[in-house]
């Protein structure tokens, strides 16, 4: 059955306010049963909307969902039961569309997402000298960290929208949900815009993004396994990632952070990397602070099982591949281990970077039928580092240390002119 938004008052003018509508909307979809709550025939503005089992979000093709320019719209008063809001990254809730142990949920259709992410963000000044700087800066007490925020649910189908001018955050956040499917998606984020992630899938199990073209002003895809704002420590497991392109300021797929927990058992087969700061980052980072960052875990990181297949990287990624496990004090890893990487094309600044601890070294790491072609700086380059990495006070073409079991099978090294 559906309820097209029309019948309880909304009005697709762009400037009417329709959070109340929508909501009415979904809540009687949702008494009913489920059905399919229909957006369609106008630009309807709105704030915070919370999804209910069995609903479906359609987005038909002429409907477009426009977000508030407006942070009193984003209410930090959702009533959370699978979350604990003070553990959360950034210590927040605010989202467009919301979804708390859910099941069977999906948005869909032909239609745009429209995040009036300019009303959150102004030109930075200070940026210029910066390293990899954004032009613009976030207005911190204005900006929702989320667009769309799904937690505890089961049975998510993401499929066929477009996610425009996200506010510098997550443009999707999955958390501690399974089964959930995102097919053929455009998020097209400003890459000047700070800090704006596309797919971020944390502590969830059998995920599949397909089909999908991401561009983001910091990393594309994350698959993380951060557990603090959550009950019990969950694995994040299952992640396929397959046939999609993706542009971003910073990584075009990130695994891990610092102290996260178990992540295994992902593929990410048929991508395609442009202009990406780092193209494959699974990197553990360290600090010298008493306190937790905000966005640290809470366990010793264990990451195994991850394969990387038929991907081709362009356009000057600065980095190829990082495989990093920091020494400092703060880092907590127990092995990050079995990873392979096969039928890569990597044409980037500088080659593979892969160093693990005295105390944890990388192991079983293999490399098949791929090649990286190292291309001569560019004046002016925006990149992390150089052609020439400085380690231990000594510079390198490729850095490798404490690894175990690391191979080679016709995989070839090009310095290019």
């Amino acid at each position: 059955m559906n309820y097209d938004i029309r019948e309880y008052g909304a009005v697709g003018d762009g400037k009417t306010m329709n959070t109340q509508a929508i909501q009415e909307a979904i809540d009687r979809c949702g008494r009913d049963g489920g059905g399919t709550v229909l957006i369609s025939g106008g630009r309807y503005k709105t704030g915070t909307i919370v999804l209910q089992s069995g609903v479906n979000l359609h987005l038909d093709y002429d409907g477009v969902l426009l977000g508030s320019d407006r942070c009193e719209d984003y209410p930090e008063t959702l009533p959370l039961k699978h979350v604990t809001r003070e553990l959360l990254p950034r210590k927040r809730a605010g989202c467009l569309i919301f979804a708390d142990e859910c099941d069977g949920i999906s948005i869909t259709g032909k239609g745009k997402i429209d995040c009036s992410g300019r009303a959150f963000i102004e030109p930075d000044a200070e940026s210029e000298g910066k390293v990899n700087p954004w032009p613009y800066k976030r207005i911190e007490a204005l900006t929702p960290p989320r667009v769309l925020f799904f937690t505890g649910c089961s049975n998510v189908l993401l499929e066929d929208f477009t996610l425009t001018n996200s506010p510098a955050g997550w443009a999707c956040w999955i958390h501690d949900c399974d089964f959930v499917n995102a097919a053929r998606l455009k998020i097209l984020v400003n890459v000047d815009f700070p800090n704006n992630d596309g797919i971020h899938i944390n502590s969830s199990r059998n995920v599949s993004v397909s089909d999908c073209f991401l561009e983001c002003g910091d990393d594309a895809i994350i698959v993380r396994a951060n557990n603090s704002s959550l009950k019990e420590n969950k694995v994040c497991e299952g992640v396929t990632v397959t046939n999609c392109t993706l542009r971003s300021h910073s990584a075009g797929i990130r695994v891990g952070w610092i102290n996260d927990g178990t992540i295994r058992n992902c593929s990410f087969t048929n991508l395609v990397m442009i202009d990406c700061s780092v193209g494959i980052s699974i990197a553990l980072p360290g600090h010298d602070q008493v306190e937790r960052w905000p966005d640290e875990g809470r366990e010793d990181t264990k990451i195994e099982y991850l394969s990387f297949s038929n991907i081709t990287m362009d356009q000057g990624a600065s980095c190829p591949i990082a495989l990093e496990i920091s020494d400092k004090p703060s880092t907590h890893c127990a092995y990050m281990r079995n990873l392979y990487f096969h039928n890569m094309h990597c044409r980037c600044y500088q080659l593979p970077i892969m160093y693990g601890t005295e105390t944890c070294h990388l192991s079983e790491i293999s490399f098949s039928d791929c090649t990286f072609e190292q291309m001569p700086m560019k004046p002016g380059a925006d990149v992390n580092h150089g052609p020439l990495l400085y380690y231990d006070g000594k510079s390198h073409q490729m850095y490798i240390k404490c690894v175990d079991n690391l191979s080679f099978n016709n995989t070839k090294f090009y310095a290019m002119q």
